[in-house]
């Protein structure tokens, strides 16, 4: 067996990364949402300058039967590395793993890093898994843990007309896909700064990176060759005040949808903000994207605010994700 580095830039290389990738999750997982190759390509072929990638691959008899996926922030969380390992079921118990995870422990140390981090799953009831097994193995502990629910689409309209008979008095609801207008910009900068911070993360030894105009512009125009980003904001009538964000993405080549950050400011809450922003963009969604099947959504089971409103929509809990951390 040899360890290598797979070239980012060679189309081959990534798609026989891809594949191992798909094949482990796939077999290990309940209703996983994952990377299209295209999202693949575009994150790989051309990072940004704010992350570096170095992919590694178990390599046996000229095939790759093993892959680990290694990141590096470049400007924050400088002593942290990024790392996902997946070995494809038919070639695992043959120290496939524990070679990825050395060479990757190798790398990191050689960059300076004294500490790593990546998820891993099992199912929602806390049975055991391939994966948390593994880590565990190497010293990793669960550092924070959420439910990936999902619910099917269209959500039934008698739920959404009875959701959405709550109201949000006092709030204008502004929406828009993929780029942010110009004159909201400040405001959505400001929300997701706050989100970042405001988010759960457990005893996860990591720093959100502080964002700016420029970041996200750039977020916006690399996303968009993937996906599409829909979003929702809340803006106080009486003063013009942006009171909460929602997001989703509708990846590009798929049916599905990921509902991702939902944030409500702590002087707007209370006000059911949360439930009519996911409302407002699960209605661009099924009126934009017929064809999606599935939306997914991660919800810490302890954020009883938003677990609730998920439940309210028909969301279910399908497996239980971990952040997994060792620290040398």
């Amino acid at each position: 067996m040899e360890i290598i580095g797979l070239d980012i830039h060679d189309a081959a290389q990534l798609r026989t990364f891809w594949d191992v990738e798909q094949a482990a999750h796939r077999h290990d997982r309940t209703c996983p949402l994952l990377r299209t190759f295209a999202a693949v390509a575009t994150s790989y072929g051309d990072p940004p300058p704010h992350y570096r990638r170095e992919p590694l691959a178990a390599v046996v008899d000229e095939q790759v039967v093993g892959i680990a996926d290694l990141g590096f922030s470049i400007g924050d969380n400088e002593h942290l590395a990024d790392l996902e390992i997946a070995v494809h079921p038919d070639h695992r118990r043959r120290g496939v793993g524990l070679a990825l995870h050395a060479e990757a422990t190798r790398r990191r140390r050689a960059a300076g890093r004294t500490s790593d981090a990546g998820e891993v799953y099992s199912p929602v009831e806390g049975a055991d898994s391939p994966g948390l097994a593994f880590a565990q193995s190497l010293g990793y502990s669960s550092a924070h843990g959420e439910h990936h629910l999902i619910v099917d689409l269209p959500v039934d309209p008698d739920r959404v007309a009875v959701l959405a008979s709550s109201g949000h008095d006092g709030y204008q609801i502004l929406t828009w896909t993929n780029r942010c207008p110009d004159h909201l910009l400040d405001a959505y900068v400001e929300m997701r700064n706050r989100m970042n911070a405001d988010v759960p993360t457990g005893e996860l030894d990591y720093t959100a990176p502080t964002l700016d105009r420029d970041r996200i512009r750039l977020s916006e125009e690399r996303l968009g060759r993937s996906y599409d980003s829909v979003v929702a904001a809340a803006r106080r009538t009486s003063d013009g005040t942006f009171g909460g964000y929602s997001l989703t993405f509708v990846p590009h080549g798929t049916d599905e949808a990921l509902q991702d950050d939902t944030l409500v400011m702590p002087d707007h809450r209370g006000r059911r903000l949360g439930l009519a922003l996911k409302l407002a963009t699960l209605e661009i969604v099924q009126r934009d994207h017929p064809d999606r099947s599935t939306l997914h959504t991660w919800t810490a089971p302890d954020n009883h605010a938003m677990y609730d409103t998920n439940q309210r929509f028909g969301y279910h809990a399908v497996e239980a994700m971990h952040e997994m951390q060792r620290t040398d």
